[in-house]
């Protein structure tokens, strides 16, 4: 692997100081630590093809514990690609991230948009899939409008927004949800009661906004979260936090909520290997802003999984030069799997292992 070390982050602007005091008074005190992830043991994926073609955009893939692969395909739903062939297990338009839970079971979050020909009465929702069988579990966009967590900062026009993007599994049937659009992370209960976790703040406000796009549980229990920084979109920008293990109602940074690692770009996806590294997916080196409204990709820097010491912070680059990498998976036997697209961002898309 080449070397490649994003800088450890010491963050000392006045605002961002300001709110992590506030956030260290305020703070809910962590929960019981009923927290580390509750996946089922997954199988080895070796019998899986090492690349599969899906359709497009592809945002959200998890080894399943019978050795599948679970794809949120944007433009479909939910697909698994199996030994024996690729199927659809349940349609939902906007799908954007999956967690597995069974063989056959899956947490899974739809998105949202600021267009209205593109909200659907699915949209910006979790959902539990149960061998085919959709089931809502909560309306994250009635939680953002009742409560809007990043207020304490945002109060620009578009401060109550909502787009679930990554989802992960805890203990006791509960979910944690990357919300990209209200920059903040969610825990549901299985009853559908929503609660916030954690609310991103900016490098410096006014500045690009954090925005959360990948969520994680690690090998010590705690919530990793990495982030896409919003417009202009600027190279290095890009964050991963550590929140504690049942943290509620922290700003990170803060005492709570660390940072493990900074001078990403576009991160879009998390996931710890076997030996505790945590791989993470930057969509574009560049910038997303090269990649336009109908999804062509302008820039020619390329996407990037990088290779993690969530103790040191220290990252080295596993794969450089991938076309626009959106989402990333590790089976039991550490087989690394991630997905892209062809030049046109909603045109293909392939999975394939990488390590």
């Amino acid at each position: 692997m080449s070397s490649r070390r994003p800088s450890l982050s010491h963050v000392t602007a006045g605002a961002i100081l300001l709110l992590s005091l506030s956030a260290c008074r305020d703070a809910t005190p962590p929960v019981a630590p009923t927290t580390r992830a509750a996946r089922a043991v997954t199988a080895s994926t070796r019998g899986l093809p090492n690349v599969t073609m899906l359709g497009a955009p592809v945002f959200g893939l998890d080894a399943a514990p019978d050795g599948s692969l679970l794809a949120a395909v944007s433009s479909s739903g939910l697909v698994g690609i199996r030994a024996n062939g690729v199927g659809t297990i349940a349609t939902l338009p906007g799908l954007n991230g999956v967690a597995a839970i069974g063989s056959g079971e899956a947490f899974v979050v739809t998105g949202g948009s600021l267009d209205p020909a593109m909200v659907f009465p699915t949209s910006r929702k979790i959902f539990r899939v149960s061998n085919g069988h959709v089931r809502e579990i909560a309306d994250l966009w009635a939680y953002e409008q009742a409560v809007n967590p990043d207020q304490v900062w945002n109060t620009g026009a578009l401060a109550v927004e909502s787009n679930p993007f990554g989802v992960a599994l805890l203990q006791g049937g509960r979910a944690l949800v990357a919300d990209a659009a209200a920059n903040d992370v969610l825990i549901v209960e299985p009853d559908g009661t929503v609660d916030w976790v954690a609310v991103l703040t900016p490098v410096s406000n006014p500045g690009p906004e954090p925005v959360p796009t990948a969520v994680a549980v690690g090998p010590d229990g705690n919530y990793y979260v990495g982030e896409l920084t919003g417009f202009p979109a600027t190279p290095g920008l890009s964050r991963v936090w550590r929140i504690a293990a049942g943290s509620r109602h922290v700003l990170c940074p803060s005492t709570a909520c660390r940072l493990v690692a900074s001078g990403f770009t576009s991160i879009m996806g998390l996931a710890f290997g076997t030996d505790g590294t945590l791989y993470v997916v930057e969509f574009d080196e560049a910038s997303w802003l090269g990649v336009q409204n109908n999804g062509f990709a302008m820039t020619q820097a390329g996407g990037t999984v990088d290779a993690c010491d969530i103790g040191t912070g220290a990252c080295s680059v596993l794969a450089g030069q991938l076309s626009l990498p959106t989402a990333i998976t590790v089976d039991r036997n550490g087989a690394v799997w991630i997905t892209e697209h062809v030049p046109m961002l909603f045109a293909a898309a392939r999975v394939r292992r990488i390590k």
